[in-house]
């Protein structure tokens, strides 16, 4: 009989930080520096331990990477793109980590080709093969991949390490020739000149911020390159892009709060850029150059945003002339614009939408009617996906759920029909009817309704027997929307029912359910998402001794003040890339992205309300004597959003202080030693990291066995 590994014990170092009068003594501070073989030693430890605890669930590791592996049709293409003279598309192939960007010619009058995966294309060219790129490197990463508007070359940004800093190449694409790499070290996001002759770029701060455009002349060196623009203010972040007609360069600056647009001529890279109107604290915009005039939603007037027009030229919010108003329940959040229809997304009632506006040229805002796309799944995500030309007549629609696969649709906007273009295969006979979706509502402590989206194999009934995983974000506005899983097939057939909890600090209700989640209403998020566990579990639909949980990042925030809150209603929490130090982090400017949170945190360094407010329920500060779940942290020794000390030195405190059995409920924490916030890069790793991540979860949950009868067939 082998006996329990021992769980490594990190050294206690006792620092001291003092705010507002209050001391604080950190033993665990000392785990801050990658590069310290201390430190390095015991994340090797960490790992070991992680390892030798779930040896046994190698099987069902190896089962899961096996079913998400056999469900997948590996040698795959999307549906094509017209640009110009090509048709673009992207290629996958069997025991291929990475994908293959290429292109065909397009011939004049002929519709979309119909491509087949297996065959060759006539004419094909590869404009980038990941693989190739990847080759000697454990990660691998694009942080721009963008062709120039003549066609002729091929600017793309790698990043080898994890750590979201690229370096730049530009390829002639007739050639195969690199004809640059010496720009290197920058952000996301290049765009060409008109010409092709200029890139734009971004470089960052040493708080890792966009703060810089260069423009660099191609295949010249970078002390050439001129600095184009400079934001000081450290609470913004720089964008970079182009209009869809590549007529202009754009330069977005935003705070939490309030942003700002620049513009240039692409035809005139040397000229300046101009301001379309200065930021005004509090008013956020975006901006859609529309052939002779600019749309731009913006919040002025309307917490959850209008849309306006104005002219091409305009300086100033005072020539922005209203175009719509948001109605009760809906969010506009952007507009994109072509020849014939401007297409504003939107949420409405919680959900993802699309709104069709026709072009007029009598009337004076330069648009008539309007209507929405029809979608007939109450629970869906709709977008408008990739359409580069602005004379199209016909819109490449993005859809799915959580029982439909990723769906791509040509939209006629004078028919108004949907023409399936492509849906994701699922191999092995998969059948939507066999699952069930719906929406549910929790109600929080202070009485506000909180949805839930839930799914679950067709005929299951809520008989209190189920494991189940609930998960969230819940920050930054940004929404959770229900979406189809490949990898989730194998927790739906082990009986889970999964459900995402729509908790306050996300978009999906609107502007307002994102205020009522950030700053001093913060801990909302958190009551929120163990309503929403505890209604899973008061309904029926899940076992109090089988819920799991899972959230990453801000998400993983969410789910280690979820535990310290109720560590008795959840089996075992998945928290990745997690931020749970956030006192600590939000109080060092000196670290990346800290001042840039703090319209959406709070200012703890100067504000001693704040300071006591997070205190209270950031997850490292309130770990306490306590049944604490079965945990499992994962992190990236390369991450520069979440530090990988925050996991390191939770996962050490839960340690000394859970109650709960080491060997029914260990505390885990894995490092991958070559990656970045978003885990391992390449496909198979991918899958083989959540097939990891997701065997620990459902053996704690009790799902260890797979279950072998066929899913039910819906009696409707």
């Amino acid at each position: 009989m082998s006996s329990t590994p021992e769980a490594p014990r990190a050294p206690r170092r006792e620092s001291t930080r003092e705010h507002h009068g209050d001391v604080v003594v950190d033993p665990y501070a000392w785990l801050s520096d990658k590069d310290d073989a201390q430190v390095r030693a015991h994340l090797e430890a960490e790992n070991a331990y992680a390892e030798a605890m779930t040896a046994s669930l190698e099987p069902l590791r190896e089962a899961i990477f096996e079913e998400i592996r056999s469900r997948t049709q590996e040698t795959d293409l999307s549906v094509p793109v017209a640009s110009g003279p090509w048709w673009y598309y992207t290629r996958s192939f069997e025991g291929s980590q990475y994908s293959v960007e290429c292109r065909s010619p397009r011939v004049d009058g002929q519709p979309r080709p119909s491509l087949d995966a297996q065959e060759p294309v006539p004419g094909e060219q590869v404009l980038l093969d990941g693989n190739a790129e990847a080759k000697g490197h454990d990660f691998f990463s694009l942080g721009a991949l963008t062709v120039s508007p003549d066609h002729r070359r091929l600017a793309y940004a790698v990043d080898t390490e994890g750590d979201e800093r690229f370096a730049l190449r530009i390829k002639d694409l007739q050639t195969g020739e690199v004809l640059d790499d010496a720009v290197s070290g920058i952000g996301y996001g290049v765009v060409f000149s008109l010409d092709g002759r200029f890139v734009f770029y971004l470089r960052v701060d040493e708080q890792w911020r966009p703060h810089q455009v260069w423009r660099h002349e191609v295949g010249t060196p970078t002390a050439q390159d001129v600095l184009v623009l400079q934001e000081d203010d450290e609470r913004f972040w720089m964008g970079l892009g182009s209009s869809r007609d590549d007529r202009w360069l754009m330069i977005g600056l935003g705070s939490k709060t309030t942003s700002e647009v620049h513009l240039l001529d692409a035809a005139d890279p040397l000229g300046e850029f101009r301001v379309v109107a200065p930021r005004q604290e509090g008013v956020e915009y975006d901006v859609e150059p529309a052939a002779d005039r600019l749309l731009i939603v913006h919040n002025a007037h309307s917490i959850d945003s209008d849309l306006a027009w104005a002219p091409l030229d305009a300086t100033s919010a005072d020539q922005w002339q209203p175009l719509m108003r948001s109605g009760e329940g809906e969010r506009f959040q952007g507009v994109e614009a072509f020849d014939d229809v401007a297409v504003l997304s939107l949420r409405r009632n919680g959900l993802t939408a699309l709104r069709v506006l026709d072009r007029d040229p009598s009337s004076e805002t330069g648009f008539g009617t309007w209507h929405d796309i029809e979608l007939d799944e109450p629970v869906h995500h709709v977008w408008l996906g990739d359409n580069p030309e602005p004379a199209t007549r016909t819109l490449q629609v993005g859809f799915e759920s959580l029982v439909t696969p990723k769906t791509v649709y040509d939209y006629d906007v004078r028919t108004r029909e949907l023409t399936l273009l492509k849906r994701q295969p699922v191999l092995g006979g998969y059948d939507p009817s066999a699952y069930e979706q719906r929406r549910e509502w929790a109600v929080a402590p202070d009485g506000t309704r909180v949805p839930i989206s839930v799914v679950h194999r067709a005929g299951a009934v809520p008989d209190g027997s189920h494991p189940g995983l609930v998960t969230a974000y819940g920050s930054y506005e940004l929404s959770s929307d229900p979406y189809f899983s490949v990898a989730r097939l194998s927790l739906l057939e082990r009986g889970f029912v999964y459900a995402i909890a729509h908790v306050r600090g996300g978009g999906e209700m609107g502007r307002a359910w994102y205020d009522e989640g950030k700053l001093g209403s913060k801990k909302n998020t958190f009551t929120d998402f163990v309503a929403c566990a505890r209604h899973l579990v008061e309904t029926g639909w899940v076992a109090p001794d089988r819920l799991v949980a899972e959230g990453g990042s801000a998400g993983g925030l969410l789910i280690g003040a979820a535990v310290n809150l109720a560590p008795e209603l959840f089996r075992a929490v998945h928290a990745a890339v997690p931020f749970v130090d956030a006192l600590t982090t939000i109080l060092d400017p000196t670290l990346p992205l800290t001042v840039v949170e703090w319209e959406e945190w709070g200012n703890p360094l100067h504000d001693p309300e704040v300071y006591a407010y997070m205190k209270s329920y950031s997850p490292y500060e309130n770990v306490r004597r306590a049944a604490y779940p079965a945990v499992l942290a994962t992190t990236s020794l390369n991450d520069t959003r979440v530090y990988f000390t925050e996991p390191a030195k939770w996962v050490a405190r839960l340690r000394e202080e859970t109650t709960s059995d080491p060997v029914e409920r260990p505390v885990l924490l894995r490092t991958e030693m070559t990656a970045g916030h978003g885990g391992k890069s390449g496909r198979y790793d991918s899958w083989r990291q959540v097939a990891w991540e997701w065997a620990f979860l459902a053996d704690q949950a009790g799902a260890r066995d797979r279950v072998v009868d066929a899913p039910a067939q819906n009696p409707a």
